[in-house]
């Protein structure tokens, strides 16, 4: 799930930057003393994003797909833990 959530947020911050250097093509003459001056913070804020981005999806793919997870386990466990339980030779293995 990181390396989705990684993918992710790096193609939405390739697009962002992408946008961002369409609408400003006007400072493009400027460009070698922008990035001289103020390149360091430019990445900084880039790589920000970046991670900005890749909470953001974890959290939402988290909230997404495992909403149900906890509920669905604790069901399994009570079906192992029974005595008549479907899977009787996991019921072996797994008593205590």
């Amino acid at each position: 799930m990181i390396a989705n959530v990684a993918f992710l947020a790096a193609i939405t911050t390739f697009l962002a930057v992408a946008w961002l250097a369409g609408e400003l093509s006007f400072l493009a003459p400027y460009k070698a003393g922008i990035f001289r001056h103020h390149g360091a913070t430019i990445v900084l804020a880039v790589v920000v994003l970046f991670l900005n981005l890749c909470a953001a999806y974890y959290g939402i793919a988290r909230w997404l797909f495992l909403r149900d997870t906890g509920r669905k386990l604790s069901h399994m466990d009570r079906q192992l833990g029974s005595r008549d339980a479907v899977l009787r030779d996991l019921h072996r293995d797994l008593k205590v």
